[in-house]
């Protein structure tokens, strides 16, 4: 699978079918940050099996769920959110989704229960390759990068599903690709 677009804040990395590296195994992954220093994002469909009221206390109305944001300080939380109007705070990363905010806005928010889920998604630790890295992954036919998708696919409650539609999303030269088994040996 070949990847003809550069990667850059607000665009999806899409894993290979049979990538083997448990901690992207048909990963869908929003780019945060891609600039000199290397490329920071979030893993949207793994979730962990905490809630954010388990990770913090002061956050007791928090029954959102927590992802896996990738294998790089899983003892950070951070957030992405689609809801600037409430939170007045974030850096713009895609169009109309921003990545973190203020957190004693986003503590009252919450125990207000002013968010919902399909708002703001939450994550322990993030995805992060040093410079050159990550090109050369893509090189290596290891990722997709994406810019067709819609902000309802970053904040989808559907992780199962997730990898599968972003496949099919980039159109009938990868749309096969989506019912490949996730283990080549079962082809």
């Amino acid at each position: 699978m070949l990847s003809k677009l550069k990667p850059s804040a607000g665009k999806l990395l899409i894993s290979e079918p049979f990538l083997n590296d448990p901690n992207f195994k048909r990963s869908v992954i929003l780019m945060a940050e891609h600039n000199e220093d290397g490329t920071l994002g979030f893993i949207l469909n793994q979730p962990s099996l905490l809630l954010l009221k388990d990770l913090m206390p002061d956050l007791w109305q928090a029954d959102f769920p927590v992802f896996i944001g990738g294998p790089v300080e899983v003892d950070t939380i951070h957030f992405i959110h689609r809801c600037y109007d409430k939170l007045n705070s974030g850096e713009e990363i895609a169009n109309g989704i921003y990545w973190g905010g203020n957190y004693e806005t986003l503590k009252i928010l919450v125990n207000n229960n002013s968010l919902s889920q399909d708002e703001v998604k939450f994550f322990l630790g993030y995805s992060g390759w040093s410079i050159g890295q990550l090109n050369e992954e893509i090189k290596e036919n290891t990722w997709i990068v994406s810019n067709q998708f819609k902000q309802d696919i970053v904040f989808s409650q559907n992780e199962e599903q997730l990898w599968r539609d972003v496949i099919i999303n980039l159109g009938p030269k990868y749309a096969h690709v989506s019912n490949f088994p996730s283990d080549p040996s079962l082809n």
